[in-house]
């Protein structure tokens, strides 16, 4: 049984770290391989990154496998929460291997942020090294196929897209192959996610679903959007994250071929992507149970078009699942309450 979240391929699991109140409004996501990682690869195409490791994942390079990856608020302050997944990691043995004892291992944890520095008022509350120890344990202790939190919880906590809070979306599909594709995302653009003359999602509308809210219901959303981000005084420094995955037996150029054509599913969702002011990011990871077809040399071309369409069914969904906030650091209405849709 399938959960439509990134834990559909076997062995990943996700932890979230969320931190709300008293200034707070951040945290930190974390995703789990099986022991013994999985091949990893990143693409990024934002102008704007704050990123760890990532130069490790280079095709180049002599890393090939992970164990975690992060996820977090805090722009490049949050990137410490990964020293705490490391550390979780190293007590376990986890990482490449640099000597003979148990513990001479070194976790490469990438890591990627997002920028929501003073939404919850205090520009000082960010994720560390405790939060993403908290989100890494959460992620070990879940159940293998766990279904995945979405909305504003960990990395999405203090996310906003264009004017409208953002948050954490995910989702999986299983091809005729038999291989599981799935995306997590973290949205949090600079662009919009509204086609702004009808109100649909851009996300629903690449998929075909044409349901458009009412033209009086649309007017007013934009009205009260106006509103509240006259309000905020926060700078409009975003970056949409996602991890796109696979059970399948990739090499690392494949996998990081699979993070690269996944950005169309940002292009498709939100408009417009990959500004100077975005740091958008994708990280692939491949756990190896399915090997592709050897005598179809266009076996990769259904799992690149499935993460692509997943990532945008993912940031349609991270929207959906979004709540509304209002507080020290501003407001960002979610798009549950202002179109009446959760």
């Amino acid at each position: 049984m399938t959960v439509d979240a990134l834990t559909d391929v076997t062995g990943l699991r996700v932890g979230h770290a969320t931190r709300v109140g008293d200034g707070w409004l951040t945290g930190t996501t974390v995703v789990l391989a099986p022991e013994g990682g999985a091949v990893a690869a990143v693409d990024v195409r934002g102008g704007g990154p704050g990123t760890k490791e990532t130069d490790a994942l280079d095709p180049r390079n002599v890393v090939r496998t992970v164990e975690a990856v992060v996820l977090t608020g805090g722009s490049a302050f949050g990137l410490d929460s990964a020293t705490g997944v490391m550390a979780w990691l190293e007590e376990r043995g986890r990482g490449v291997r640099v000597g003979p004892a148990p513990h001479h291992v070194v976790p490469v944890v990438p890591a990627a942020c997002v920028f929501d520095l003073g939404r919850g008022g205090d520009f000082r509350a960010r994720p560390d090294a405790a939060t993403g120890r908290e989100a890494v344990e959460a992620a070990a202790a879940s159940e293998p196929g766990a279904p995945v939190r979405e909305g504003c919880v960990g990395a999405g906590t203090g996310a906003a897209v264009g004017m409208m809070k953002g948050g954490v979306g995910t989702a999986s599909a299983v091809l005729e192959s038999g291989i599981t594709v799935a995306a997590l995302v973290v949205a949090n653009a600079a662009g919009s996610v509204l086609e702004p003359e009808k109100g649909a999602l851009y996300g629903e509308l690449v998929q075909g679903q044409l349901d458009c809210p009412a033209a009086e219901v649309h007017r007013a959303a934009g009205m009260r959007l106006a509103a509240a981000a006259a309000k905020n005084s926060v700078p409009p420094l975003n970056t949409t994250l996602a991890v796109v995955a696979t059970d399948a037996d990739l090499s690392k150029a494949q996998a990081q071929k699979m993070a690269g054509t996944a950005h169309d599913g940002i292009a498709r969702a939100v408009r417009p992507v990959h500004l100077l002011n975005d740091g958008d990011t994708v990280f692939a990871l491949a756990t190896g149970a399915h090997p592709l077809a050897a005598e179809d040399p266009l076996a990769l071309n259904d799992i690149l078009a499935a993460g692509a369409d997943l990532v945008t069914r993912a940031i349609v969904r991270a929207v959906r699942a979004a709540e509304s906030v209002e507080g020290p650091g501003g407001v960002w209405l979610s798009h549950g309450e202002l179109y009446g849709r959760g």
